[in-house]
């Protein structure tokens, strides 16, 4: 994995060779319009250059309009979206692909996502990821929210291995089992949610911000960065997207790590994906 040198710069080298940012700016419940632009034009600003959006969203226009108009080089970013459940299959996310494409005004796509192991099409949806990838349209594949068991499906129907696994992560998740299947396979596991939905009254964590100087959020995305996970806090706040970046500066104790992993209670703030109506 890269240094991590900085918020901005470097990022850990994915398993097909493309370097991601370890930082980025996710837009979930982000209204499209004024409201994402804004988030998206503050975290560039800022020193982001990675953004995470999903067709689900309904926000990728706003997240386009953006980019476009952010000033940075298009090749500077690094733009996430993903496939909706009723799109899934082989077929209809081909056509869900385009949809996106169009919407974001993006040629090339960095990182196309599966957002959900919907039961009976997941495989399928993962080929055609593959032919996205082969045709150029997609840099990089990967999955959201597979368990260990979907993981292996996949890679046993295809041989293709995702760069990615973006799960729900935090102290009250530590989801050990998901990260010892990604480590051994060589895939990049990156936390959505990861400051918990905003329920970040937990006395382990203030005490310890009290100590380090930092905010809960910074010692929580300090985690994440110990841990190789790559982090991508929502916020549309300008005050909080600049805050959120400011975990590179200092260095948790072994022994504060062990204590926040501690906390763990698998308890999820999002939906289960072994058990989710989909």
């Amino acid at each position: 994995m890269s240094e991590m040198n900085g918020p901005f710069t470097g990022g850990p080298t994915l398993n097909d060779g493309v370097t991601m940012p370890w930082l980025g700016l996710g837009v979930w419940q982000t209204k499209d319009g004024e409201e994402v632009i804004h988030a998206v034009k503050t975290a560039i600003e800022t020193g982001y250059r990675s953004i995470d959006t999903a067709a689900g969203y309904n926000n990728e226009e706003g997240v386009g309009q953006a980019i476009r108009e952010c000033g940075v080089p298009r090749e500077e970013l690094f733009i996430t979206t993903k496939v909706r459940n009723p799109d899934q299959g082989y077929e209809s996310t081909l056509k869900a692909f385009e949809v996106s494409r169009k919407k974001l005004g993006l040629d090339r796509i960095d990182l196309y996502l599966i957002h959900w192991p919907v039961a009976g099409k997941y495989r399928d949806t993962w080929k055609a990821l593959i032919h996205l990838q082969k045709e150029g349209l997609v840099k990089s594949i990967g999955v959201s929210n597979f368990q260990t068991h979907h993981l292996q499906d996949i890679i046993d129907d295809t041989g293709v291995v995702p760069v990615v696994d973006q799960i729900e992560f935090h102290p009250l998740l530590t989801q050990r089992e998901v990260l010892k299947f990604a480590k051994a396979h060589d895939i990049q596991v990156e936390a959505w949610s990861p400051l918990m939905q905003g329920n970040l009254d937990v006395p382990l964590l203030k005490e310890l911000a009290e100590r380090y100087g930092k905010t809960v959020a910074q010692i929580v995305l300090r985690l994440d960065l110990q841990q190789g996970v790559i982090t991508i806090p929502k916020s549309v706040h300008a005050e909080r997207i600049v805050e959120n970046a400011g975990f590179f500066d200092f260095t948790l104790s072994d022994d504060d790590v062990k204590a926040i992993e501690d906390l763990n209670q698998n308890h999820r703030f999002g939906p289960d994906p072994d058990n989710f109506n989909f």
